[in-house]
This record gives C-alpha cells, sequence and structure tokens, in this order.
C-alpha cells in the first residue's frame, strides 16, 4: 500500500480522481469499490471530466458500493443507487448491468449480502476501492454501534 499526505482537501480529490481513471486506462476491465457522500461527489465530478477530456472508456468497468440503506428502493431519492447515478454513472459509458449497489428493498438483507460478497467474488474481487474518512475518523461507515440500533430507513 502506498501512502500519500495532500496538503489540502482538494488535492486529495484530484488525486483520487486521477488514480481511478489511470486504474481503468490501466485496466479497462476493472472492478472498482465505490463509496458515497459529499467528499466523493467532487471526486466523481472531476473523474467525469477526465472521462470527457481524456476519453476514457467505462464501458468494460464493473462497480460495486459498499452499501445502500435497508428499505430505500433504487429510485429513492436518498438511496445509494440514485446518488450513484445522479453523480457518476449517468456522467460517464459505464453499463447499467455494470453497477451494483446492495438492494436496500431486499425482503432479507442478509440473504442479499452474502449475494452480493457472492457477485464481487464472481467479478474476481475489487481490484481499487475508494473510501472516504470522515471528520470523526469513521471509514466507510464502519462505526460499531449495537445491533439492536440497526433500522430501516424510510
Amino acid at each position: 500500500m502506498k501512502v500519500v499526505i495532500c496538503s489540502d482537501a482538494a488535492q486529495t480529490r484530484r488525486l483520487a480522481a486521477q488514480v481511478l481513471a489511470q486504474q481503468v486506462q490501466t485496466k479497462p476491465e476493472s472492478v472498482l469499490g465505490l463509496a458515497t457522500g459529499r467528499t466523493m461527489e467532487a471526486i466523481y465530478a472531476q473523474l467525469a471530466e477526465r472521462a470527457q477530456e481524456q476519453s476514457i472508456d467505462f464501458s468494460g468497468v464493473t462497480t460495486f458500493n459498499l452499501d445502500e440503506y435497508i428499505g430505500l428502493t433504487a429510485q429513492h431519492p436518498q438511496s445509494y443507487r440514485y446518488y450513484m447515478q445522479t453523480h457518476l454513472f449517468r456522467l460517464i459509458n459505464i453499463p447499467e448491468h455494470n453497477t451494483h449497489v446492495p438492494d436496500g428493498a431486499a425482503e432479507d438483507a442478509e440473504a442479499e449480502a452474502r449475494s452480493y460478497e457472492s457477485r464481487i467474488a464472481q467479478a474476481g474481487g475489487i481490484d481499487l476501492q475508494l473510501l472516504g474518512l470522515g471528520r470523526t475518523g469513521i471509514s466507510g461507515l464502519m462505526n460499531p454501534f449495537p445491533r439492536s440500533m440497526a433500522a430501516p430507513m424510510s
């Protein structure tokens, strides 16, 4: 692993977009792990801009997002699928069937999680994972809380 310390958030976002673009250019059939959040919006905008300027082809790329809200359909404006469509997928030439976000409306969330993990494995695993680091040091929503606090979002 290579650790790069950037001088500010803007430089970090530029570097993240550059690394993602280089990954796709180097390996056009890359499997990318993607995240959501305010930080990602600027990264995805810069990535889409690079894709246009440099004619980066995403048609062979497969993506897997980290998570989704339980209880939300893909069409819900607060769902991560909706977020990804808005901030990245509609801006690049990636086939929808190559984009994967867990099904928040699945009747059995645990079965959906197992199926999702299986799909990642079938794709050959993640080549490059994009994660955000929150102000509190939380990475990829890996904040511990009692299972009893998990609740569907409506």
